[in-house]
């Protein structure tokens, strides 16, 4: 697989895709709602992308940037071969990849400063720790997290942070965050809790991480995300989210879609051996009116974006 995420103009969202698929998707653009797509490396860096454009009948524009708008570059191939071929070159960093499109710089005009923030040392502190804390969190994109500190302070007359001031913050923390988890070495608990998930999800249970804000509305949709063939459900919301990466465990909620004691107690079963088979510790005792909680636990989640 391709370390990479793929977004689509008709708002697709793909992570880890093979060369393949990337082909695939270059190939299908084209048509109305559906003529670009963006390719960003994992983990997401600012100012590093690719991305095509294309209109049936026409040729394929393809653009890259390189770290900043001096370094965003624009060329003409004629078909999704070459296209999908130099978007692989890149997503692979192979060397060489931009050596057969004839690559022009990009003029993106003049770049606009950002004024520093207007906040007093306290408000300061708060907002970046916030920011940290949804960081660490490690679900949120670099979009998510801009709009995030943007929302963060606002007061039915105040808005103190303004977009551009947002996304200036949370890009700065977010690479010092990439560049600590450049010395995380091996599979983290929350890439073993994804293993888990994945496992059961394949059994027949609906798994969903940092799904919904709260435990009222995770219960509420877990519902409508259960196919024809899922027998129960297990997720954990936001604030479990919050608190796992503060280092209090993680709640998990699950149930049988019967609403049945028997199938949620099942159900609580495959979620503990699911767990403990990648090497988790799950806390619960066989009742089916009981949170599971996974502890002791190591929150390191890698960014993605």
């Amino acid at each position: 697989m391709l370390e990479i995420v793929v977004r689509t103009e008709n708002g697709e969202r793909h992570v880890r895709v093979s060369a393949e698929e990337l082909a695939g998707l270059v190939r299908r653009i084209g048509g109305d709602g559906d003529r670009f797509l963006v390719v960003q490396r994992i983990p997401d860096l600012p100012d590093v992308f690719a991305q095509v454009w294309h209109q049936a009948g026409g040729d394929y524009t393809l653009e890259y940037r390189d770290g900043t708008a001096a370094r965003h570059f624009q060329a003409m191939v004629d078909g999704p071969e070459v296209a999908s071929a130099a978007m692989t070159g890149w997503a692979r960093q192979e060397a060489g990849w931009d050596g057969g499109p004839a690559w022009s710089p990009l003029d993106m005009g003049p770049v606009r400063e950002v004024p520093p923030l207007g906040l007093d040392e306290g408000e300061r502190a708060e907002l970046e720790k916030r920011v940290r804390e949804v960081l660490v969190g490690g679900y949120a994109s670099r979009a998510e997290l801009a709009e995030f500190a943007e929302e963060f302070l606002v007061t039915e007359d105040r808005r103190p942070v303004s977009r551009e001031q947002a996304q200036a913050l949370a890009d700065r923390l977010w690479v010092e965050r990439v560049a600590e988890q450049a010395g995380w070495r091996g599979e983290t608990d929350p890439e073993r809790l994804t293993r888990a998930f994945t496992a059961l999800q394949g059994a027949g249970i609906t798994a969903r991480e940092n799904f919904t804000c709260c435990r009222s509305c995770g219960q509420s949709e877990i519902g409508g995300e259960g196919g024809p063939e899922a027998r129960g459900f297990v997720y954990f919301h936001a604030q479990c989210t919050d608190a796992a990466a503060a280092g209090h465990g993680l709640i998990l909620l699950y149930g049988g879609f019967d609403d049945s004691p028997e199938t949620t107690t099942a159900t609580g079963h495959e979620v503990v051996a699911a767990l403990e088979a990648v090497g988790l510790t799950a806390e619960w005792d066989h009742d089916p009116g009981r949170a599971i909680t996974v502890t002791p636990l190591d929150w390191r989640r890698r960014l993605v974006g």
